[in-house]
Formats: structure tokens, sequence, C-alpha cells
């Protein structure tokens, strides 16, 4: 039979003609033709291998189609935009839509969401932006009796100015399937003197274990620039990244060349040496542990003019925004550095954090907004002193309470409200037409004895006392529900109950709850069930004590 098909019908996207069904054809003859074809063409019948191949992919075929047309939602995207619909990503994390302009509605976003991650890969665009801010006078104030003499005047109010800047941007075009240009460029000023570069990369992807770079850069801050980089896998836990370059400048030709060497010593855990000849000459082997919930680094270098060690420690907490906690010292011939601070994802495209250094005490906020990172490094003192490090602690954290609380959480409350309206508008016409059906289903007799539903009420309810400002939003289902009474029992499988006989969903896109008063054998039971929960009733587990 499998034989008989030629090859445009082996791959035909047509899943109705597939089938053998009209358009509109009901679930049972969905069901009917499937388990027609299953039958018809299950590998298990044929002995001939060739037969057996052609066989199975049908069969295949066939369950694709069944699996695709059984389900509401899956069947009118198709019905709207074919196949091609069922591929963009997100359809899974949609709440199911029942009309087909509101799946329209959900495919034109997702399509653009797509193009815009796909864009953002493509070109993988990336920033920085600091902002030096010199606050030393704050702490650092002159003695009265100088600033008289140059007329500064001791009572007058701290001066804080922007020192330093410095831009950053970077972006990759994609040439071929093995070749990508990068273009990143640079601003800086620092204390009115200041410069920028632009450079030029060129990269090909020359197998499947390595690639090789060549770098062509300009610019008034460090003269051109011609380099090389080579990356490539020695082993499946080794590689190697070598570079080397040439730096022309008024004091002649700068070489340099940079070696790093590493290994996953673990899962989780990786070693680093790195060998490095030129303008800063040094040798540096670091141990990186990153993990679920910490990320640890140990570094050690010997080199001209930097010799140091450091060690520095974050954990991360389990929670939806990503909160992180961090702590490091790094000691060296130029004295003692100890850092800590934390951050925290306060919006989908933005992380906020700040960090304490102390040594000449400054203060580091860090923000970063999709792939832009954004500093402002702020000098506090030179000195090492305790009211310094009180406000630098402190005042980062107060600051970021009241952002919270007066910017940040009426901001995310104010767009959940409107998305949530937009939400009900949407579904005004399909809260109408199923509400119509309840009202229906109420209206109709069809009461069975055994199992009795007494009350039934579905949607949102409110329990908390923290939360008693809320109005509940539900609607009695009492006579929906024991319409679904059979032989004495209910039982509601894993899905939504807004989409039952005789339901509507009056809250969209709140949490909602069925909540069930009923009577089995003469005796009381209760049940709250979560809306996509299952349900089975009677069950000894929800009996009314007689005292209750």
């Amino acid at each position: 039979m499998a034989a008989s098909l030629d090859e445009d019908e082996l791959g035909s996207d047509d899943y109705y003609s597939l089938l053998n069904v009209r358009r509109e054809a009901t679930q049972d003859e969905l069901k009917a033709a499937y388990r027609r074809l299953c039958m018809l063409y299950h590998p298990d019948k044929h002995r001939d291998p060739e037969l057996k191949r052609q066989a199975e992919h049908l069969f295949n075929l066939v369950h694709e189609a069944y699996e695709v047309l059984r389900d509401p939602q899956s069947r009118a995207i198709y019905d709207i935009y074919g196949k091609r619909g069922l591929d963009v990503e997100g359809w899974e994390v949609v709440e199911r839509k029942r009309t087909p302009a509101e799946i329209r509605e959900e495919y034109e976003r997702l399509q653009t969401e797509r193009e815009e991650r796909r864009l953002q890969q493509r070109t993988n665009p990336k920033g920085t932006i600091s902002v030096g801010i010199d606050a030393t006078d704050l702490f650092d104030r002159y003695e009265e009796d100088y600033e008289d003499a140059v007329g500064g005047g001791g009572g007058g109010v701290p001066h804080v100015e922007i020192n330093k800047m410095h831009i950053s941007q970077s972006i990759e075009a994609p040439l071929t399937t093995k070749d990508t240009a990068i273009l990143s460029g640079s601003l800086s000023t620092h204390n009115g003197n200041g410069g920028g570069n632009i450079n030029l990369a060129l990269r090909r992807v020359t197998s499947a274990k390595g690639w090789g770079e060549v770098e062509l850069g300009a610019g008034d801050t460090h003269g051109p620039l011609l380099g090389m980089k080579i990356f490539r896998n020695l082993t499946p836990r080794f590689f190697v990244t070598a570079q080397c370059g040439l730096q022309f400048s008024s004091r002649g030709v700068r070489p340099g060349v940079t070696t790093v060497f590493a290994r996953h010593l673990d899962k989780n855990t990786m070693g680093y040496l790195q060998w490095r000849w030129g303008i800063q000459s040094s040798m540096n082997t670091s141990v990186v542990r990153d993990t679920k919930s910490s990320h640890f680094t140990f570094a050690a270098q010997l080199g001209v003019p930097h010799t140091f060690i450091m060690m520095s420690y974050q954990y991360k907490f389990q929670d939806e925004d990503q909160t992180k906690i961090k702590g490091s010292v790094k000691s060296g011939f130029f004295g003692t550095v100890v850092e800590y601070g934390a951050e925290r994802k306060i919006s989908r495209h933005s992380v906020l954090g700040a960090t304490v250094s102390v040594v000449r005490l400054s203060l580091s906020s860090r923000g970063f907004y999709s792939n832009i990172t954004y500093f402002f490094p702020i000098h506090l003192t030179d000195q090492l002193l305790p009211s310094a490090v009180f406000y630098a602690t402190v005042g980062p954290l107060v600051f970021y309470l009241a952002i919270q609380q007066l910017v940040i959480r009426p901001y995310l409350r104010a767009q959940k409200e409107q998305d949530l309206e937009k939400q009900q508008e949407s579904s005004a016409s399909n809260i109408a037409r199923k509400k119509q059906e309840a009202e229906s289903a109420v209206s109709s007799p069809g009461r069975r004895w055994g199992l009795i539903v007494l009350n039934a009420w579905y949607g949102k309810f409110v329990t908390d006392n923290s939360r008693r400002h809320e109005r509940a939003k539900v609607i009695d289902v009492t006579v929906p529900l024991q319409c679904l009474v059979k032989d004495s029992k209910l039982i509601l499988t894993e899905a939504t109950k807004s989409g039952l006989p005789g339901f509507y969903d009056p809250c969209v896109g709140e949490d909602k709850s069925l909540k069930v008063l009923y009577q089995f054998r003469g005796v009381m039971h209760q049940v709250l069930s979560g809306d996509s929960e299952p349900l089975r009733i009677p069950k000894q587990s929800h009996r009314i004590d007689a005292d209750t």
C-alpha cells in the first residue's frame, strides 16, 4: 500500500488531505481517520524493507498531522498560516486563544520578536558607557586656613565634577557562513584630554576546532595597530589562544605577544595559564569555578609593573530577580584592594549593581540594559576613612530601596495593569460568548442524585488578609459542573477549566481556582483546586467533619 504513493504525497504538508478528511471535520472524524490510517500504515504489517521504510515514514506523517489537528489552538494556527505558522517559537508559553483574530495578533508579535532576536544574534551589538565622578571634596577637603588663602571659603558647598568618560561600541557583520567582520570603536576623555580609536577585525572559521582573526586599528590614543589572533581546540577539554600585534607610535614600533592555555578541570571549573610579552610583560595563572549558586576565581600574576594575587567569590541567590552578592581581595606591590558589592535584575533587559572598592575609596555602580553596560565610578577619598566606607556602603542600598519603592515597583505594577487591561479588552468578545454559554447551561435541567454539587465557584479568590483590598472575581458554575457528573463521579483533566461547557474566564490573566462544595452519600465534602490542576471527586480527603 505504501509503495503506491509517490514522493509528492509523502512530502505533502496538507494535513487534511493526508488524513482524507474535510477541513470542517469534527474530532470524532479526525480520530476515526487517524485510527484507520494507523492500522493501514503500521510498519509492523510490512516485511519488505523498502515498504516498511515508506510505511514508517507515512505513519509518522499521519501522527504529526493528527497531533496538530486534534489541538484546537494548533489547528487554528495551521488553518490561518499553514505549517510555517507552527514553526514560530513561543506558542507554548502563550495563553490558549480561540479566536482567529487573537491567534493572528499573537503570531505577528512572535514573528516580530523572532526577527529582533535573529538580528541581534547576527550583529551581536555590545557597548560600554563609563562616566567617572570625582567626589573627593566630600571627605578630603582642604584645611580651612588654606581655603581662605586661595579664596575658597571654608563653608562652601563641596565640589563634585565629572573628570573622565569612556564610550565603546562593537558590532558584528556576517559576510559568509565562515567569515565575519567586527567593527569597534571607542572615545575617552580624562581631565580635559581625550582621544579615540577605531578597529576592524576579519574573523574566519577554519574548522570546527578553531578560527583565525586579523585586526587593523587606527587612532590618536595609541596609534595604528596591526594584529592577528588564533583560537584552537586541541582536545575536547583543552584549548589555546595566541595573539600578536604591532603598535605604531611616535616612540617607534611596539611588538606584543599573548598566549593563553585553558583546560576544563571538571564540569564547572576552568584553569588558565597566560603569558604576555611586550609593553606590560607578565605571567598569570587563574582558576575559575562557576556553578548554579556561586562563582569563584583565584588568580596570581608575576609581571612588570603589576605583581599580585587575587581571590573573588560571588554568591547567586536562586530568586526571580537573579540577585548576586560578591567580594574580592587583591594584594600586590601596589598595596591591597578590597571590593564588595551586589547586583540585581530590575526588569527584563536591565541589571543594576554597585561595588565599593577600598584602597583609595571609590564607589562604582553598574547598569546593564540590553547589550549596553553603564559604569558610574565615583571617587570618594584617597584615605581610608570609616565615614566614607559607611556612606559608600549604606548610600547605594538606601538609594536602591527608594528607587525600588518609588519608581520601579509602581512602574511595573502600572505596566502589568495595562497589559491585563489590554488582554481583557481583546478577550471581551470571547468572555461574552462563554458567559452566554454558561447562562444557557445554568438554565437547563440535569441534576443527578448520586453525587450532588451543592455550590461551585470559579475565578479569583482572595483569602490573604494582606490582599483584602482586592476584589474577588468568581462566577457560579454549580449547574455546569453538575452536568459533567457521570456515574456519581466528576473527573476534570489537567487543563484550564475556563474551556469547560458552561464556564468562562471571569478574570483574564489572573490566577484562578475552582471551589466545590458537594454531597456524596449524605456526607458533605469541599475542595479547592487550581485552574490547571486535575480534579477527581468524590475523595475521602475532601470530607468535612460534622462539627465543621
